[in-house]
């Protein structure tokens, strides 16, 4: 409470602060990220207990802070899920750290699955609370550091796997000089498989058993030239001397390793000959799954250009091939974003995710035939993903969007269907946007709805149908709008072609002043790979709430070439990654302005990063009569420069002229108007040497702009040194005012 208080005071002081822009004003601009603190009765966390229908959830109260509650799905219960109190006193004595019961710090809280305790991380210690024991609590041991997640971009070693023991456990696999042998375990006698393994064509020692342990699986693995990016941190923390990075890192029309399934009988200590010249075209093998009779396995050929994408049966006892789904396109198949595939145990049916018909749908196909049974969900909407299949019953929940014509396309709805396509029902009724949490036997669920101008509400439903049961939590968001905080708009004008509806959200500060002039600034990231439009209620969205309170109107916009609509919708993308849906953003934009005289299309600034970097820039390039100026960060100004996977997706394969028609640094010359580009030195997910590539093409072409390299860091939007110079950079070039003195040394000048 005392929090909140010190917030209400502190906004009085900073929105009466006079307009000039000074210090005051970003620190002005930098304190609307209070605002999400200032939402009540929100689950700001829940988590089902394992093998229960309890779940216990938190939320912000006004007189009682942080409380934490649980919830008894069968009985329709809520109760406090413990002594808030008595918590916060032994944490005190045996912790030894300061604990205010209104903010227990309960770092990754679990509790048992009979209630009588609790654990939960302080102090690099895991901690156990026993509820039925009068609090006692106990350290149990060290938490074990976080694991520093693999580099994306490194390949498996094939032949660093260990010995692979078959299902009955009495013989295992493994490679020897390229080849493959099994051992019996009992005897320890070893038998060689295959015979001619070399150092430039070997063996996987990724092996698959067939379930009855008879047969088994590998690749036969033709290696490519590796590619790696350098890059210099220039201030490493432990050294003086600055150190070289070297990374493994494709791009695009790169040779690729040849993956070749190869087949053994391991009881007759033979090789089985499989047909494998159709599938060397590859972008990737993957997915190798057996039957669960050990009749044959499958394999995913993605072929090279990703306009080809199959699944592939091989009899055991031949080695026959056969094509059971075969998904061609045109354009591209979303193999990164929209594959889904079940395989239905008993009965050899596979659920297989596909937009033939133009929209991305369920089917149930036939595993042995590879012939579809029946469609399962059909129309002009998508399927967003499958969250659960139910075998026993043949049911399916799914999550989809776009169904109701009534609202927006974008909003998630969870839904549920039987295998036949029959008995669609949704879950989630209400017009807005849904996140369901699941117990875990799929009988009950969370659902957490809202709207960007709609706060949330969280129920308890039935997962049989949707019914619903009891209601955790509606959020307050009177004490945001007291504190000025004014709701983002939902915005909605047609597209280039002008009959699709392209949808988008207006972003006011909280000064707004309908008799002012107001630039407007897009946040853009137009990848291919999602949408992107806030679609949940935030009261702060850090990419762009703070610069919003400097005297902009913000505007995000999902324009054609991305995804969660039609395959048109999508296509539109393909070998064109410059277009960026901006004949759709600037008809957006300019409906908008015509709607409210406040938005000033003279002045249009454009920002974003990574895929959004190279939006923003070819914002300026390709549209100089709109968008005075860009802030780019990290950005992918060069499709070829880039990473392979994620290029190669929307670009297409081979790598051709279309590559240099979207290329930031091939049209650098046209640059009109203002620019700034941000770039972190050790960047490993966008090759830093890109940005520098186009500064380089700027300067031979006589253009001018602004650089900022952030020594130390990677793939960032600019962090905050990164976030004051995008501030500095749109204040000067749209606002026409002059910037804070930073290293003035008072802050109040």
């Amino acid at each position: 409470m005392k929090r909140l208080v010190f917030l209400q005071f502190f906004f009085f002081v900073v929105l009466t602060s006079g307009a000039q822009l000074t210090q005051k004003d970003y620190q002005r601009a930098d304190s609307v990220s209070e605002f999400q603190r200032m939402i009540l009765h929100d689950v700001l966390d829940l988590q089902w207990i394992e093998n229960t229908h309890i779940l216990w959830y938190k939320t912000r109260t006004l007189d009682e802070g942080i409380k934490f509650y649980l919830i008894d799905a069968d009985k329709q219960d809520r109760r406090d899920a413990f002594d808030h109190d008595r918590l916060a006193h032994c944490i005190e004595q045996r912790v030894k750290i300061k604990v205010s019961k209104d903010n227990l710090p309960l770092r990754n809280l679990r509790f048992s699955n009979d209630l009588s305790n609790l654990t939960f991380e302080q102090k690099d210690t895991l901690w156990r609370c026993h509820l039925s024991d009068d609090y006692r609590l106990e350290a149990l041991h060290p938490v074990e550091k976080r694991m520093r997640r693999s580099y994306w971009g490194e390949m498996r070693n094939e032949l660093g796997n260990r010995p692979v023991i078959s299902p009955d456990g009495k013989t295992e696999a493994f490679i020897r000089d390229y080849n493959v042998f099994v051992r019996d375990l009992k005897n320890q006698t070893t038998t060689q498989l295959s015979f001619d393994g070399s150092a430039g064509d070997y063996y996987s020692s990724f092996i698959v058993w067939s379930p009855d342990s008879r047969y088994l699986t590998t690749n036969k693995v033709r290696p490519n030239e590796k590619r790696y990016i350098h890059f210099v941190e220039s201030a490493p923390a432990d050294q003086l001397q600055p150190r070289l990075h070297k990374l493994e890192y494709l791009k695009p029309g790169d040779a690729l390793p040849i993956y070749r399934p190869s087949l053994f009988n391991v009881e007759k200590g033979i090789q089985i000959n499989v047909d494998t010249r159709p599938f060397e075209n590859q972008y990737s093998i993957s997915h190798v799954k057996w039957d669960s009779d050990s009749q044959a396995f499958t394999f995913e050929f993605n072929q090279r250009g990703h306009q080809v994408y199959q699944v592939v049966r091989v009899e055991a006892q031949t080695g026959k091939i056969q094509i059971i789904v075969d998904e061609r396109s045109d354009t591209f198949i979303d193999y990164s974003g929209k594959h889904f595939r079940y395989d239905v145990e008993n009965t050899g049916e596979i659920i297989w995710a596909s937009e033939r018909d133009g929209w991305n749908h369920l089917y149930l196909i036939d595993g042995e035939t590879g012939k579809i049974k029946n469609q399962i969900t059909k129309g002009n909407w998508v399927v967003r993903g499958v969250e659960h299949i139910d075998e026993q019953n043949r049911i399916i929940i799914f999550k989809g969007s776009g169904r109701n014509k009534d609202e927006d396309p974008y909003f998630v709805h969870y839904y549920r269907v039987g295998f036949d396509g029959k008995g669609l029902i949704d879950l989630t009724p209400e017009k807005r946007n849904h996140e369901a949490k699941f117990s875990g036997d799929y009988s009950y669920f969370i659902d957490t709805y809202s709207t960007v101008n709609i706060p949330p509400v969280s129920v308890l439903r039935n997962a049989a149908d949707g019914a619903r049961l009891m209601t955790l939590e509606e959020a307050d968001i009177s004490l945001l709008e007291k504190h000025g905080w004014i709701a983002p708009e939902p915005f909605v004008a047609k597209g280039r072609d002008g009959k699709t509806d392209i949808w988008g959200n207006i972003y006011r500060p909280t000064t707004f002043d309908p008799t002012r002039s107001y630039p407007i600034i897009e946040y853009i990231y137009a990848g291919p790979q999602s949408s992107f439009v806030q679609k949940n209620f935030s009261a702060y969205v850090p990419p762009f709430s703070g610069l919003a309170e400097l005297g902009f109107i913000i505007v995000q916009i999902d324009g054609m070439g991305t995804s969660n609509r039609s395959k048109a919708f999508h296509d539109v993308c393909y070998r064109n990654l410059k277009d960026a849906g901006f004949p759709d953003r600037i008809r957006w934009i300019k409906a908008a302005a015509e709607q409210y005289s406040y938005m000033d299309t003279t002045r249009v600034g454009i920002f974003g990063s990574s895929a959004g970097g190279q939006n923003a820039m070819a914002g300026v390039l390709f549209h100089p009569d709109f968008y005075d100026a860009a802030v780019a960060s990290c950005g992918c100004h060069d499709n070829r420069m880039d990473k392979m996977w994620w290029n190669e997706q929307w670009m297409g394969y081979p790598v051709g002229p279309h590559y240099a028609a979207s290329s930031n640094v091939e049209n650098a010359h046209l640059l009109q108007g203002d620019l700034l580009l941000i770039v972190g030195e050790i960047d490993d997910n966008v090759d830093p040497a890109s940005t520098m590539q186009v500064a380089n093409a700027l300067i031979k072409a006589g253009k001018e702009f602004e650089l900022v390299v952030l020594p130390g860091v990677g793939h960032t939007l600019g962090g905050a040194y990164g976030e004051r110079k995008r501030r500095d950079f749109f204040v000067r070039t749209l606002l026409h005012e002059s910037t804070p003195l930073w290293n003035e040394r008072s802050l109040n000048r």
